[in-house]
């Protein structure tokens, strides 16, 4: 399946911006499940200097500096992306094949294992992430339990997220507290992921952030109006000595072909699409546009 992705972002100031500072993450990562085709960046006003690198998580980073005085920023990235669906359902296959007792995975994660090592930086609390509650670790726990299968139970985590959180936006944004959206069990899948995570991390387990798009298709009859589609984000849990399954609790599903991947990370903070620091005074609006098409079988 082959994909064209549109992603624009904007800033207008209040006030004059005289030179500003960004780091954009809008080329998705090329894997062995998915290949990138194209992709190019425009933006206005003329970047002054630019520079791309690759993080610690492996993303795609391109550092702008804009010198030019401006009173809006805005970034477009256009991506072309193969999927193979088949690979990654092979994948999701072998993950549950191989999956093991939640006991066991406790065990293997205390020990030292070089294949385990670099899956240990999502175990922690990170920047927007803390590890939960009593009662969020008593809610995830009726999932997990010591002899049932990893991926079974995480299965069922994702399901009840689904099942129990409704979908509400406005609600929250990316720096509202894990326990206020699990208290009113509602959010967006930026909440529902972020919950996940710190959920599984409470109970021991690596999880980490993934940062994509997710196709979606309109009712029978209806045309796909343009630029009506977001980002989107799910989780994926690493399974010791076997590899990272993902999970989409918004959706309920494990991703395969309608799931675009960008980038990961430890929380929403790592892969945000654009962030920067400005020389201006007085607030600032931001706009998001996201348009996801398939384009061929």
């Amino acid at each position: 399946m082959i994909y064209d992705i549109y992603h624009k972002t904007t800033f207008e100031y209040e006030g004059m911006v005289t030179f500003s500072h960004n780091i954009a993450r809008l080329k998705p990562r090329e894997n062995r499940f998915q290949k990138i085709l194209d992709f190019s960046m425009e933006i206005l006003p003329s970047v002054y200097e630019e520079h791309s690198f690759t993080d610690m998580f492996g993303n795609s980073n391109s550092h702008l500096l804009i010198r030019k005085p401006h009173r809006a920023l805005s970034v477009i990235g256009r991506s072309r992306v193969e999927i193979f669906p088949h690979l990654l359902d092979a994948h999701n296959e072998r993950m549950k094949q191989n999956s093991m007792p939640y006991e066991k995975a406790l065990s293997l994660l205390e020990s030292f294992d070089l294949y385990d090592l670099m899956a240990k930086k999502y175990w922690f609390e990170s920047e927007l992430i803390c590890k939960g509650s009593r009662a969020i670790e008593a809610y995830v726990r009726q999932s997990f339990h010591s002899k049932r299968d990893l991926f079974e139970a995480c299965a069922e985590f994702m399901q009840r997220i689904f099942n129990d959180f409704e979908f509400v936006p406005g609600f929250s944004d990316v720096t509202t507290p894990i326990e206020e959206i699990f208290d009113a069990k509602k959010g967006v899948c930026q909440d529902f992921t972020h919950f996940a995570i710190a959920s599984l991390r409470t109970i021991g387990l690596p999880a980490k952030y993934i940062s994509g798009y997710i196709e979606t298709i309109p009712k029978e009859g209806e045309e796909k109006l343009f630029g009506v589609d977001a980002s989107h984000a799910w989780f994926a849990l690493y399974i010791p000595r076997v590899g990272w399954v993902g999970f989409d609790p918004t959706n309920n599903l494990i991703p395969t072909s309608q799931h675009i991947f960008l980038g990961q990370g430890r929380d929403y903070d790592d892969i945000t699409p654009l962030k920067g620091v400005v020389m201006s005074s007085g607030k600032s609006e931001l706009q998001i546009s996201v348009d996801v098409r398939r384009v061929s079988l």
